[in-house]
């Protein structure tokens, strides 16, 4: 919780939704949090008012988990399948040289969402030794709406192997998710403040703890 930590989120929110009450906590304890959020909504796909009020809910939400620095990469959002898969490796990689982080946190490859499987990849090979520097650990987190939708035994299921305890920080996490005004929704849907509760409720008692965040380990050195 002391180190440096990168958060890669394909799009504004993902880094809120896995990670958030990690971010928070690790900011409180001392650690130096940072976020990549690696897509963009591009006019006519997307409405140029929301793309701002996007990236103002981001800086808004960051500021409250208490995130240093927030990298934007501005690739085409739910369009990463089109984007020559050097140039995603090549924006990553150089972020990564650049911040050196201790422990990376990266989007599970068997999410529904193509972004979200492309941008896995991409930070793994952003995260080899050859790329001049590594990573002490590398997690895969879950994503309330993506992660839940892949489809059972023909990609791979979230099974996680690491908790967090956020019991201190959960609320720090729903108020950075209602910062997101443009993206959380009433309950029963999944994006609602209730559901990111009752998931970190779950996962906290599969540990023990009143509130936690599940990681799957990827890679790890000592």
């Amino acid at each position: 919780m002391k180190g440096r930590m990168l958060v890669v989120a394909p799009h504004p929110d993902d880094e809120v939704l896995g990670v958030g009450g990690t971010l928070a906590r690790a900011a409180a304890e001392g650690g130096e949090t940072y976020v990549a959020i690696v897509t963009r909504g591009f006019p006519p796909a997307f409405d140029a008012g929301l793309i701002a009020r996007g990236r103002d809910e981001a800086a808004r939400a960051h500021a409250l988990l208490g995130v240093r620095e927030t990298f934007a990469l501005d690739f085409p959002a739910a369009a990463v399948d089109g984007v020559p898969h050097r140039e995603l490796n090549a924006a990553l990689g150089k972020l990564v040289r650049e911040l050196r982080p201790d422990t990376v946190f990266v989007p599970f490859p068997g999410d529904i969402h193509l972004d979200h499987q492309h941008i896995f990849h991409s930070t793994l090979v952003a995260s080899r030794p050859s790329n001049g520097w590594m990573p002490r650990a590398v997690y895969a987190y879950e994503t309330l709406s993506e992660t839940n939708w892949n489809a059972p035994y023909l990609t791979p299921a979230f099974h996680p192997t690491v908790f967090v305890d956020i019991s201190a920080h959960l609320e720090a996490k729903v108020r950075a998710m209602e910062t997101y005004a443009s993206q959380i929704r009433p309950f029963p849907h999944e994006r609602s403040a209730q559901a990111l509760r009752a998931l970190a409720a779950l996962r906290g008692s599969t540990v023990g703890v009143e509130a936690a965040e599940a990681f799957v380990l990827v890679r790890e050195r000592h």
